[in-house]
């Protein structure tokens, strides 16, 4: 049978920029959703690569002293580079100096020039050097470039231009009638308003005496062709001329992933050069957002530009790969904190995932020798975690549709949690107690091990690296891709009778102490002085972000109530955090009775430190609001399972 063939593309770079953790993201998402499709026995195609022409490329090698070509060769490596770090999977990186992009650009051109849909005409303008566009005078805020706010230079010469203006009407009609063309909505409502307004023909070349470093348009040698125009064509340049690329299989894009700052460029100007053409236009185009740091906007001169190979570093390629695309919904601007990523390695990575995997290997070790049991007849009690496993899967399935990238890592951690809620409602240690329990003991571990799998496949586009470890430990051989997803369709892949091999954790807690250090050696370059923020923060009577992350707030579950003697308002409560159950009293004696607490889901301060109180440890504080003598217990609209982090 057939694969579906199926095409993904991240933009192509400027060769010029130093990759960021901006540009990681975008291929990042591309990469886990390549990922995801091999597994699901598609034909992936997953492009990449860099943009190497235009006036700032033929500038920089001025200076460094270079011939251009010899400026890119040299500085496209960063980005090859890096995506091997960060083990990306891409079938292909293009370059638009290569002559198989060229000759494509060249072909296009003129297949347009030929059918009159390029035309020359004098032009006057205004002119930004840096984002190389031209500008009308309406266009300009305070006579600045409305992208960049530098300055603009009037130019007044002869150039060629693509009619993207007649084409306007069937775009907008195109955009209405198809909501997933452009994602998120938000940057669909931004296009169609932007085409509310007439839109303008494009200039395609810049003359060769001011601007040589390009491709030479075909019909007219004194002149190269734009940068824009030139690289929106590496899409589909890759697979060859026009009839390979209409018979390759693989145009249209199922997905084209860019920033936000390209969106008209790849939802106008590249929608309608495709319709001009003849060519089917991407099935979506997502415009993610941008990332900040610490709640600043990126910026060499301030210098809190995050150095990804740094990162990779410091923490691990999959602990980069996780944080980036579980912190913040992919469409939405994000914020990069070492805090906030510190905070997510303890508790998704540690104290679930990690904690998972470890007490299932400790206890196949201690109970079976390593050697992983047959199982028993299937009981009630493992319904649930086997309903869950497939009600995960399909949900997941529909989430890698919508791009929801959280969310499905969201989704798989109600599962990881569900395993951690097995392990604790079983109780496995009180089973090996007696004969009849190691009977029981043998399916409950089972399950556990094909939890752990079944997990490891889930996560494998986001951390392949991880995944990989956990088939390792477990004593699983075959590789993740050849088991696929369809080896969990159905509970119990796993061979018994494997030798798990328990490595050590495959994510160790960051310590307060190791974290501290890795907080005081960041510094962001326009940042006050810690004891300035401070002062600033007690003088406002506010704190600052970094001050509320050091909260660590956990969903509970209620396990067991009862009053505590001698006390009027203490109630002694037994929760369960997911990974552990804790003790916890709480002054709300006066306000409940134990029995309207049990089962109950409250917010957890899970960070506090120990203190006793009636002579009883009290490890957490629930949260509660007051008004007089009322105390009610905060709490959810829906429900949520325990040790979700509350933020």
């Amino acid at each position: 049978m057939k694969k579906k063939p199926f095409f993904i593309t991240t933009p192509i770079y400027y060769v010029n920029d130093v990759p960021h953790i901006g540009h990681a993201y975008t291929t990042i998402a591309a990469d886990v959703v390549a990922r995801y499709k091999r597994l699901a026995g598609h034909d992936v195609f997953f492009l990449t690569g860099t943009d190497e022409h235009g006036q700032k490329v033929q500038q920089a090698a001025g200076q460094s002293g270079k011939a251009p070509q010899t400026h890119v060769d040299d500085l496209h490596v960063r980005f090859k580079e890096l995506w091997t770090r960060f083990n990306i999977s891409n079938n292909d990186f293009i370059r638009t100096t290569e002559d198989r992009h060229k000759k494509v650009v060249r072909e296009i051109l003129l297949k347009l020039f030929n059918e009159g849909e390029i035309y020359q005409k004098n032009y006057k303008g205004w002119y930004c050097m840096p984002d190389e566009r031209f500008w009308t005078e309406k266009d300009l805020v305070n006579g600045n470039c409305p992208e960049c706010g530098r300055k603009v230079d009037q130019i007044d010469e002869s150039n060629y231009f693509f009619k993207m203006g007649q084409h306007r009407d069937w775009l907008v009609e195109h955009i209405t009638q198809n909501e997933n063309f452009i994602q998120p909505k938000s940057r669909r409502n931004e296009i169609l308003g932007f085409l509310k307004q007439p839109l303008e023909d494009l200039c395609i070349s810049r003359p060769k005496e001011r601007l040589a470093w390009g491709i030479p348009l075909p019909f007219d040698d004194e002149y190269v062709t734009y940068v824009w125009f030139d690289a929106l064509i590496n899409y589909i340049s890759v697979h060859g001329h026009l009839e390979q690329i209409k018979d390759s299989g693989y145009w249209p894009a199922a997905h084209q992933l860019i920033g936000k700052d390209i969106l008209t460029t790849h939802s106008v100007y590249w929608a309608t050069m495709l319709k001009a053409t003849g060519l089917p236009l991407p099935q979506n185009i997502f415009a993610h957002g941008w990332w900040t740091v610490n709640g600043q906007k990126m910026s060499k001169s301030v210098g809190n530009v995050v150095e990804p190979n740094h990162l990779i570093d410091q923490f691990g390629v999959d602990v980069i790969r996780y944080f980036l695309l579980r912190e913040v919904p992919f469409g939405l601007d994000g914020d990069f904190s070492h805090k906030a990523l510190i905070g997510r390695i303890n508790s998704d990575l540690a104290n679930n995932l990690g904690n998972l995997l470890n007490r299932t290997l400790n206890m196949l070790k201690k109970y079976f020798k390593g050697d992983l049991p047959n199982p028993d007849t299937t009981g009630d009690e493992d319904a649930p975690l086997i309903a869950k496993s497939a009600e995960v899967i399909k949900e997941v399935d529909t989430l890698y549709g919508e791009l929801a990238y959280s969310k499905i890592l969201a989704k798989i951690w109600e599962f990881l949690d569900a395993g951690n809620i097995y392990i604790n409602d079983t109780a496995p240690w009180n089973l090996a107690k007696s004969d009849e329990g190691k009977k029981r003991l043998a399916t409950v571990l089972y399950n556990s091990a094909e939890a752990c799998r079944v997990i490891a496949i889930l996560i494998a586009p986001f951390m392949p690296e991880t995944a990989d470890k956990m088939m390792e430990q477990l004593g699983i051989d075959t590789p993740v891709d050849k088991q696929s997803l369809d080896s969990i369709q159905k509970w119990g892949w796993i061979k018994p009778g494997s030798q798990t091999h328990q490595g050590p954790q495959i994510f160790p807690r960051i310590e307060d102490k190791a974290a501290a250090k890795i907080l005081e050696a960041v510094t962001i370059g326009s940042d006050p002085p810690a004891s300035e923020k401070k002062a600033e923060a007690d003088d406002k009577g506010q704190i600052t972000i970094e001050d509320f992350m050091k909260v660590d707030l956990r969903t509970a579950k209620i396990l067991e109530a009862e009053k505590v003697k001698k006390s009027k308002k203490l109630i002694k409560l037994k929760v369960d955090l997911g990974t552990e159950q804790r003790q916890v009293l709480a002054g709300i004696a006066e306000a409940y009775e134990p029995e309207q607490l049990i089962g109950r889901t409250v917010i957890l301060v899970a960070n506090l430190k120990p203190v006793k109180l009636m002579g009883l440890e009290s490890q957490g504080m629930i949260l509660a609001g007051s008004d007089g003598d009322t105390i009610i217990l905060g709490g959810f609209d829906g429900e949520l399972p325990p040790g979700g982090r509350v933020k």
